[in-house]
């Protein structure tokens, strides 16, 4: 049987190795990653999946395709490319904020207060390069009320407890301007959602 394929944000490589081995999935799936800097660019991620899947099939059966993706910013050309696949599936959620802390949790949060600015561990020891740098305010620091006047604060989600990774997010924050708020979440929803969409596809094709 061919193996299945998850195609997966650079900015859940850790995450998702982390569950994959400890559910005994690593040596049973073929992994590849996309750069983390498209979480800047949701209108690359889509063509840049579809080339991935082209480079990772054309020479092989089909074969089950898990995204390791939310919407992410996609407007559902997301969802449209998975149905296009025999098949595919992506996690569930608009974006990896929602799917680690589950959509419960995530709405809550949301609802109370909509001017929020979300990091997970990656965003937040990733913090000068894809939100500061990206944004040029490294170069122009002076725009950060015009891009961030609207917001309120920040939360974190956490799936470590490192107080490093803690530090760099409210570090985060207080360069933003804003308050800072911290959830520890863990991987155990994202787990869920990767578990479930990898076996029982498995399952379906035995």
């Amino acid at each position: 049987m061919t193996r299945p394929l998850v195609l997966a944000c650079g900015a859940l490589v850790s995450e998702l190795r982390a569950v994959l081995a400890a559910n005994s999935l690593l040596d049973e799936l073929d992994v590849a990653y996309l750069p983390a800097n498209l979480h800047n660019r949701p209108e690359r991620i889509v063509p840049s999946l579809r080339q991935m899947v082209a480079e990772h099939t054309a020479a092989s059966p089909p074969r089950r395709i898990v995204f390791g993706y939310g919407d992410c910013g996609t407007g559902g050309l997301l969802d449209a490319f998975v149905d296009e696949l025999p098949d595919a599936v992506r996690l569930p959620g608009s974006h990896c904020y929602e799917f680690f802390a589950g959509t419960e949790s995530f709405t809550e949060l949301h609802d109370a207060d909509p001017g929020t600015f979300y990091l997970t561990d990656f965003l937040a020891k990733h913090f000068d390069a894809l939100v500061w740098g990206a944004l040029g305010l490294d170069r122009h620091p002076e725009l950060r009320d015009a891009y961030f006047g609207n917001y309120s604060r920040v939360v974190l989600f956490t799936q470590s407890l490192d107080p490093a990774v803690i530090e760099a997010g409210r570090a985060g924050a207080e360069r933003l301007g804003l308050a800072f708020e911290h959830h520890h979440v863990g991987l155990d929803r994202f787990a869920d959602a990767v578990v479930v969409d990898v076996r029982t596809r498995r399952s379906a094709a035995r």
